[in-house]
């Protein structure tokens, strides 16, 4: 059918892109506005989402296939997806409050 090891490097791929964008976005603030602070920050939040359940389709197919000993390691998900989501809503709130002080919104 299709290869589950795409799930994880979609899920690597979309992670970073949801802490460059906020990263690329705070740059380009300190210079000039941007306009498209707003949805570049959906962008970011949505990709960091999509991240995510790209990685309980991974388990869901560890669990098709059933392979035990790979499912019982939950603890190898947890944690980077909870770093992914702490990063992701620090950046992007450093992108609201520097944008918030200069009346942009």
């Amino acid at each position: 059918m299709f290869d589950a090891g795409w799930l994880n490097i979609g899920s690597l791929v979309l992670g970073l892109v949801a802490w460059i964008i906020p990263i690329v976005n705070l740059a380009v603030g300190k210079k000039q506005m941007n306009k498209k602070w707003i949805a570049l920050t959906i962008i970011s939040f949505s990709a960091c989402a999509i991240a995510i359940c790209l990685q309980i389709f991974y388990n869901l197919h560890l669990l098709n296939i059933e392979d035990w000993s790979a499912l019982s390691e939950m603890r190898a998900l947890a944690v980077p997806s909870t770093v992914l989501v702490i990063v992701t809503i620090l950046l992007n709130s450093s992108t609201l409050f520097l944008y918030w002080d200069r009346g942009a919104l």
